[in-house]
């Protein structure tokens, strides 16, 4: 597993969806916790939730920088979802489609 500056305890934490682990820092769970906002839709951040950031002692360009890592993936995800790619590691596991009539 490349951790790429992650420990491994945090990086199997995220990898099972364990958010609650003691391996994640508050301080990383309130930017995970506005990263699924921005995920889900995005219209509904308010300056509130940015401030929450700041407050955990998260920067401007490290806020900026979880913004457009966020939207990056959204956007890969839709054109592999609208060109019916699949990623070989996790098998033929997606949702499934349905064909127009």
């Amino acid at each position: 597993m490349q951790l790429q500056g992650a420990n491994k305890d945090s990086a199997v934490a995220l990898a099972t969806g364990d958010l609650g682990s003691p391996a994640i820092t508050d301080k990383e769970r309130k930017l995970l916790a506005f990263a699924k906002i921005v995920t889900e839709g995005a219209y509904r951040t308010t300056k509130g939730d940015v401030q929450k950031l700041r407050d955990a002692g998260w920067g401007e360009e490290q806020i900026a920088e979880a913004v457009y890592v966020v939207a990056m993936f959204a956007f890969f995800n839709r054109v592999a979802d609208a060109f019916g790619l699949q990623d070989p590691d996790y098998g033929d596991d997606g949702p499934p489609r349905e064909e127009p009539e």
